[in-house]
């Protein structure tokens, strides 16, 4: 144990012992609570778009020190740092090609092999199909490392989606997520974190969104059913508000997470 380990140790301590017996106790029966900090936790996040995945993927990130992968933000960075699958798969996207499951599979793995990822990552837009997620499992498999401990469902009926797609708002560099009236940013159409300008997606209308919502139902919903047979399925309601929702997801993730310690 190195000597700033042992002298933060010793403050901490301190501080606990000036606390109320009542502050204390309960201190402690929060600690015992948490799930074990060396456990790395694998989280999955399936729902279709505008049910609420990207507002409460920071907020489980930040509550338990994971990163954040979503598929198409992997693509996106891959191809500006110009790795080898990045390379690859520039030119599938450039022949208007769809990315292989193979080089997709390999970006996560990539992705959590970093430091950014030890303790653990959520996973947002993949698995999309039954196949994609054997692929998954299997890599999680040839890599020695764990499974996948719980799937959030997104629940939701497609007929409230419109109203959330139509609003969203989002800040390019970072992924935050807002929406113009369910969860508005502080100033009109600025970042909360850097005042930095949001913008609306071209895709994000009516028609675009039927087309989507047919697509996840199709291939989608399969893997719901796989990862239910798996006994990691958690279905949650993303129709409610949103710190609502965000409670459901907590209790969701730290269920199953402390059901395998």
């Amino acid at each position: 144990m190195s000597q700033q380990h042992v002298e933060s140790e010793s403050v901490l301590s301190g501080v606990l012992q000036q606390l109320p017996t009542p502050m204390l106790v309960a201190e402690i029966e929060r600690r015992l609570a948490e799930p074990k900090t060396d456990q790395k936790k694998h989280i999955i996040l399936i729902g279709p778009p505008g049910s609420g995945k990207g507002t409460q993927a920071p907020r489980l990130q930040e509550k338990h020190c994971l990163c954040h992968l979503a598929t198409g933000d992997m693509l996106r960075a891959a191809v500006k740092a110009g790795t080898d699958l990045g390379k690859e798969a520039k030119k599938i996207m450039d022949a208007g090609g769809l990315v292989s499951d193979e080089i997709v599979v390999g970006l996560i793995r990539e992705n959590i092999t970093s430091e950014d990822c030890e303790k653990g990552f959520i996973l947002d837009g993949f698995p999309r199909t039954v196949a994609q997620a054997q692929k998954l499992d299997e890599m999680l498999k040839d890599n020695d490392m764990a499974g996948v401990d719980a799937v959030i469902n997104f629940k939701i009926k497609d007929e409230l989606l419109v109203k959330r797609i139509t609003g969203r708002l989002f800040h390019p560099a970072s992924g935050r997520s807002y929406h113009a009236e369910f969860n508005p940013p502080k100033v009109p159409m600025k970042d909360d974190i850097t005042g930095e300008d949001l913008i609306r997606r071209s895709d994000d209308n009516e028609q675009t969104l039927g087309k989507r919502l047919a697509a996840f139902h199709s291939k989608t919903e399969p893997v719901l059913e796989y990862y239910k047979n798996a006994g990691i399925l958690h279905a949650i309601d993303a129709s409610k508000p949103i710190d609502q929702v965000n409670k459901l997801v907590f209790q969701a993730a730290g269920e199953k997470l402390r059901n395998a310690l």
